[in-house]
């Protein structure tokens, strides 16, 4: 089922997720329901509180961005209760974008690579070192889970340029491709 990916002015964007345990409800639907809405909305990661769930999960897929006769097909992986042990390597800027704030990119710095443990779907542990592309898309969605947006990585005259965007965003003056869940305002 396809859930709808909450928008930028939710709260739950911003708040540091929490760790589960093996017996979280229904986590294998949970899961196939993530993969189907982020390939719905043509993602390359989702996590939790991009579907209004304050929990430390999020699915990763690289290997759709990759070309065909590429040796490197990158990763498809699900991440529960991540932490990051360490970042490093050269930082390299690319063009970020979120599904949680559509038709809004920019160029985000990350360290080249990071180092995580987490627990996989059957929740065996795991601790790996990523790099490149993988690295980076891990990255961002890790900082789903802690609560902070690509925004925040963003240069303050970037920031200031997309200021009017976000607020429509926020609003729900926009149509994306997808469902979204928007913020309600106050009046």
């Amino acid at each position: 089922m396809i859930l709808p990916v909450y928008a930028f002015g939710q709260p739950v964007l911003k708040k540091v997720a929490k760790d589960i345990d093996a017996d979280y409800p229904e986590l294998g639907q949970l899961i196939e329901n993530m993969w189907e809405t982020m390939y719905g909305a043509k993602g390359v990661g989702l996590a939790a509180p991009q579907i209004g769930l304050g929990i430390r999960l999020f699915l990763v897929d690289t290997a759709q961005t990759k070309e065909e006769d590429d040796e490197n097909k990158g990763i498809k992986q699900v991440f529960i209760n991540a932490q990051k042990i360490e970042e490093g390597g050269t930082p390299w800027s690319f063009e970020e974008g979120c599904l949680s704030i559509p038709d809004i990119n920019g160029d985000v710095e990350r360290p080249a690579q990071i180092r995580l443990k987490y627990m996989d779907e059957n929740f065996e542990e795991h601790e790996k070192i990523f790099t490149g592309m993988e690295a980076r898309v891990i990255q961002h969605e890790y900082d789903h889970i802690d609560g902070i947006l690509f925004l925040e990585h963003l240069k303050p005259i970037k920031r200031r340029l997309i200021k009017r965007r976000l607020e429509n965003i926020k609003k729900g003056k926009i149509s994306p491709d997808y469902k979204m869940k928007f913020a309600r305002l106050k009046k």
